[in-house]
C-alpha cells in the first residue's frame, strides 16, 4: 500500500525512528533496523552479485528474479528515503514423526506473506497517524526487492554462505519484511559477516546447490525443484538426493552453527499444522485435489499444486 509525502527534522527523524522501531517490536518483529536510501556501497555490490547470478542462469525458470525494480528501489516507492527492515522468528521447537515426509519449516503455519504483510500495514497506518503525509509501502519477499541485502544494510544480520540472512542472536530462521518510507530516518550500522571459514552448509547440501560461498544454483536446489519446478518429472539427480524433502528444504539451515541456540517461536500463526509433522507417503498420495486444497488453506505451500505434491512424493521412490 502507498499512502500520503513528508519530511522530518533531524531531531524529529531520530524520535520517529525510535518510535517506529518500538511499534515494530510491539507487532512481534525482532530484530528491527533502518537503512538509508541511497544505501552504502555494499548494496551496490549485492546488486552486482545479482547480475552475475542471473547471467549464470542460476535463477532457472524464476524469470521474475530479473525484474528491474530489484535494482531500483525508487520504482517501488517514488521518493523513498528510508527502509525499515524487520525479522520474525519462525523456528518452532517441534519435530516431524519418524519416517514421515519433510516440509520446510517456513510452511508449517499460516501463510507468512499474510502474517508479515498485515503487521507491516498496521505499522504503516500507525505512521500515517504519527506523521501525516509520510508515504509508505509494505514489502514481503514476493515484492521485487533485494530483501536480504536491505535487511543486511539495516543491521539485522549478514547474508550467509547459504544465501540466507543470519542474525547473531536468532540465527537464520527469520521471515523478512520491509517498510519503504518517504521519511528520512537515521540509519543503523550495516551488519558484518561472521561466517568466517565455516563451510558446513556447502558440505551438507546433498545436491551441491551452493556452488560457491554465497551462490546458490537453483537448478541444483531441492527447494526450487519441489516448489517452483512445474515439469511432470524431476531431474534424476534431484530425485535421488531429495529424500525425505517434498516441499522445500532446510538442510543448509539445520547445520548452520548460528542456529544451534534457536529460540522457539510462540506466535500462534506460525505453529505447525499437525498433519505436516506426520505426512505419510501412501496416505498423501491418496488425497484428492479437494483434500489438498483444504489442508493447505491459508498456507504458503499452496504454491505447490496437488499434482506437484504427488510428483514430489513419487520421486522419492
Amino acid at each position: 500500500m502507498i499512502s500520503g509525502s513528508a519530511r522530518t527534522t533531524a531531531g524529529g527523524s531520530a524520535e520517529l525512528a525510535a518510535e517506529l522501531k518500538q511499534q515494530a517490536r510491539a507487532q512481534g518483529f525482532e530484530p528491527v533496523g533502518v537503512a538509508a536510501v541511497p544505501a552504502s556501497e555494499r548494496l551496490q555490490l549485492r546488486t552486482a552479485a545479482l547480475e552475475r547470478w542471473l547471467a549464470a542462469g542460476h535463477q532457472a525458470s524464476m524469470a521474475w528474479m530479473a525484474d528491474g525494480r530489484r535494482r531500483q528501489l525508487e520504482l517501488l516507492l517514488p521518493g523513498v528515503r528510508s527502509v525499515l527492515a524487520v525479522g520474525l522468528n519462525y523456528y518452532v521447537n517441534a519435530e516431524r514423526a519418524k519416517g514421515s515426509l519433510a516440509v520446510a519449516r517456513y510452511g508449517w503455519g499460516r501463510d507468512y506473506h499474510r502474517v508479515v504483510d498485515q503487521r507491516l500495514r498496521r505499522l504503516g497506518r500507525w505512521l500515517e497517524q504519527r506523521s501525516p503525509g509520510v508515504r509508505w509501502r509494505a514489502c514481503v519477499d514476493s515484492a521485487p526487492l533485494l530483501d536480504k541485502a536491505w535487511a543486511e544494510e539495516a543491521g539485522l544480520g549478514w547474508i550467509g554462505k547459504h544465501s540466507n540472512l543470519i542474525n547473531r542472536r536468532q540465527g537464520s530462521w527469520l521471515l523478512l519484511g520491509h517498510l519503504l518510507l518517504s521519511a528520512e530516518l537515521p540509519a543503523d550500522e550495516p551488519a558484518e559477516s561472521l561466517c568466517g571459514s565455516c563451510t558446513a552448509c556447502l558440505e551438507a547440501c546433498p545436491t551441491q546447490a551452493i556452488v560457491e560461498p554465497f551462490v546458490v544454483d537453483s537448478r541444483r536446489c531441492i527447494a526450487f525443484h519441489t516448489i517452483e519446478n512445474r515439469d511432470p518429472e524431476l531431474p534424476r539427480e534431484i530425485s535421488r538426493a531429495m529424500a525425505p524433502w517434498v516441499a522445500g528444504c532446510d538442510i543448509c539451515q539445520e547445520v548452520c552453527p548460528w542456529n544451534r541456540q534457536a529460540s522457539s517461536s510462540q506466535e500462534p500463526d506460525l505453529q505447525p499444522r499437525s498433519w505436516l509433522l506426520n505426512l505419510q507417503p501412501d496416505e498423501a498420495l491418496g488425497w484428492s485435489d479437494q483434500t489438498w486444497d483444504e489442508q493447505l488453506r491459508a498456507s504458503a505451500l499452496r504454491r505447490i499444486k496437488p499434482e506437484q505434491w504427488r510428483r514430489n512424493i513419487r520421486s522419492l521412490g
